[in-house]
């Protein structure tokens, strides 16, 4: 078999041991699934009439709208965290270190990781967006070139905070390490225009809030949602993306082609 055949093979087969593991033990993802839920919830229904008036709109379906494009992105945040764990738990129990043993490709561990992520993120954010459909949210107005933009961020976006959460695993001496590492995965969306107005922050804040990667993600997501414009959003979104990937894959490769100590 040639090298990509060979290649190929291996990680289809990773992919497969970890979307198992997914299935076999789902309270870390539905742990981390509740968390995005669960904030949707309480800001639409205990906040949700203020919030909305806070935005200039007329009842709290406006914010509903307003919100959850920001809650879809934190929820790609909070799954990868169980990336990390999950990582760090096979560097910590010894299976990597028997994998690179084998004769396997040696990258197939890392992208059966990878890819078994950005699948669960993504089935995540179609059971959060349920929830925000079910509470109502509609996307009316999206065209379905914008639907597929839309999606094509969500993976885009999955696929670099996953490498950058594959990085963390490796350098985490043991789970609880990895999932405090990762933590500014669902902190920093806290942080963002996730759920209140850039323009409605306090001056100093405001800087904090812009220059981060979920902000340009998140108003990319609500104007290709809602069918409004996105700006210079959707191009800085995308530059994050790419350059998060590209760290967070030679980050992970680096770390993972170490020699064991």
């Amino acid at each position: 078999m040639s090298t990509l055949s060979l290649a190929v093979r291996d990680s289809s087969t990773m992919l497969r041991r970890n979307l198992l593991h997914a299935r076999r033990y789902p309270s870390l993802t539905l742990n981390l699934l509740l968390t995005p839920i669960m904030l949707l919830l309480l800001f639409v229904y205990i906040f949700g009439d203020t919030m909305s008036a806070g935005i200039g709109g007329a009842d709290r379906s406006d914010y509903i709208a307003f919100i959850v494009p920001g809650i879809l992105m934190m929820t790609i945040g909070s799954t990868t965290i169980g990336t990390a764990v999950s990582v760090s738990t096979d560097m910590s129990e010894g299976i990597i270190a028997r994998f690179r043993t084998m004769a396997i490709h040696r990258g197939s561990v890392i992208v059966g990781h990878v890819v078994g992520s950005v699948l669960q993120s993504v089935a995540s954010v179609v059971l959060v967006g349920a929830v925000g459909v079910a509470i109502g949210f509609r996307s009316t107005d999206a065209t379905v070139l914008e639907w597929f933009a839309a999606f094509g961020l969500l993976v885009l976006f999955a696929m670099a905070l996953t490498w950058i959460a594959v990085g963390m695993g490796l350098v985490s001496p043991n789970a609880e390490a990895a999932s405090n590492n990762a933590m500014p995965l669902i902190l920093l969306p806290l942080l963002s225009s996730a759920f209140v107005p850039l323009d409605t922050m306090p001056g100093w804040f405001q800087p904090i809030a812009e220059y981060q990667p979920f902000t340009p993600a998140i108003e990319t997501m609500r104007g290709l949602l809602l069918g409004t414009e996105i700006g210079n959003n959707g191009w800085i979104a995308v530059a994050w993306c790419l350059g998060l990937t590209v760290l967070g894959y030679l980050w992970s490769t680096s770390k993972f082609n170490d020699d064991p100590k």
